[in-house]
């Protein structure tokens, strides 16, 4: 399961979505803007402000039962972006997924029971994060058996999404995606 951007379910997204099938896994991408998308980076603040966190953390649930009852996986992963991250994070807490890779994205603390996560995961942030804490991911990955937080010198935050080429740094985001598959190579297959 491939989770948006506060731009929605846009090209990008549907790119990733895109590779992992290419690779065979099942790939699905929910739009949990129901059909709204943006580049503009103000309407991307009210869309995500606008978001219903409990009802996307019902729909990724949903998301995850599809896979598995619908598309006949017994295993189902999770990565998101930037609010996809932290929405990450929320799955992996509550949706029964069976691992997870956040891009530059963490729940508040309080905002989600990430103390419930068991299954293995990856963590990426750029050095020069500065909407999310990497020290809270830091600390949360100290208390997990197999997770570990990855930070990128020289990158910011939207490092993986190559549309966007004043974040985008390939040499994080080769390295991330590399990762993310041995992952799920690992974990899912």
């Amino acid at each position: 399961m491939v989770i948006q951007e506060w731009w929605g379910l846009v090209p990008h997204i549907k790119d990733v979505a895109e590779r992992y099938a290419a690779l065979g896994f099942v790939a699905l991408a929910p739009d949990l803007y129901h059909g709204k998308s943006t580049v503009q980076a103000e309407e991307a603040s009210h869309l995500m402000q606008g978001l219903d966190w409990a009802r996307a953390a019902q729909e990724l649930a949903g998301a995850v039962k599809h896979l598995r009852e619908t598309e006949g996986c017994t295993k189902v992963g999770v990565t998101g972006f930037c609010m996809g991250g932290a929405l990450t994070m929320i799955a992996a807490a509550t949706a029964g997924i069976d691992a997870y890779a956040a891009y530059y994205g963490f729940p508040p603390k309080g905002a989600a029971p990430i103390e419930k996560i068991t299954v293995p995961g990856l963590i990426f942030f750029g050095e020069k994060e500065d909407y999310f804490s990497i020290p809270d991911a830091q600390a949360f990955a100290k208390t997990q058996k197999e997770c570990e937080v990855i930070v990128y010198p020289g990158a910011g935050h939207a490092f993986f999404n190559n549309e966007r080429p004043e974040a985008y740094v390939a040499t994080a985001a080769n390295d991330a995606w590399r990762r993310t598959l041995a992952l799920f190579g690992k974990h899912l297959r």
